[in-house]
C-alpha cells in the first residue's frame, strides 16, 4: 500500500463453514479514528458471512468487537467510520464474535485491530473476505 494510513487487516479465503482470525495489526498507537472497508467478493455455495473487526487494548489478550459486517450469496463492499473520541460514557463489556452484523461499537479503538470471519455452510469459487483500513 502507498499511504501508510493505509492498513491492509487481511485477505482470507472462505471454504468450509468455522471460523478465520487473522493476526493483528499491533502498529497503531495513538489512532482516533478509522474507516474500515469490508468487501465480499462471492464464488458459490455458502449461506452466510459474518466478518467482525477487533481490537484490543491489553497487548490482543481480550479482543474486543468494534464492529460486523454481514453478507451471503451476493458480492458486496460496505463500509464503517469509527471514532476514538466519541462521548460515550457507557461501559462495554467486550465481545469476542458476538456483535450482531451491521452493528459497531464506537469510542473504543485500542493499538491494534485484527479480522475475525465466521461463516456458515461450504462456500466455493474462490470466495473471499478483504478488509482494508484508512487509520487516522
Amino acid at each position: 500500500m502507498n499511504n501508510p494510513g493505509i492498513k491492509d487487516l487481511g485477505d482470507l479465503t472462505i471454504t468450509a463453514a468455522g471460523t478465520q482470525t487473522t493476526e493483528w495489526v499491533d502498529d497503531l498507537d495513538g489512532m482516533t479514528a478509522v474507516t474500515l472497508q469490508a468487501r465480499f467478493a462471492y464464488g458459490s455455495g455458502g449461506a452466510a458471512v459474518l466478518v467482525f473487526i477487533q481490537t484490543s487494548i491489553d497487548q490482543g489478550t481480550t479482543p474486543v468487537d468494534i464492529a460486523c459486517f454481514g453478507f451471503d450469496t451476493a458480492s458486496a463492499v460496505e463500509l464503517v467510520n469509527l471514532s476514538g473520541l466519541a462521548a460515550d460514557e457507557s461501559v462495554v463489556t467486550p465481545t469476542d464474535g458476538a456483535l450482531g452484523a451491521g452493528y459497531v461499537v464506537d469510542g473504543i479503538l485500542g493499538d491494534r485491530l485484527r479480522v475475525k470471519v465466521v461463516s456458515t455452510e461450504v462456500y466455493a469459487g474462490s470466495t473471499l473476505v478483504s478488509v482494508r483500513a484508512a487509520v487516522r
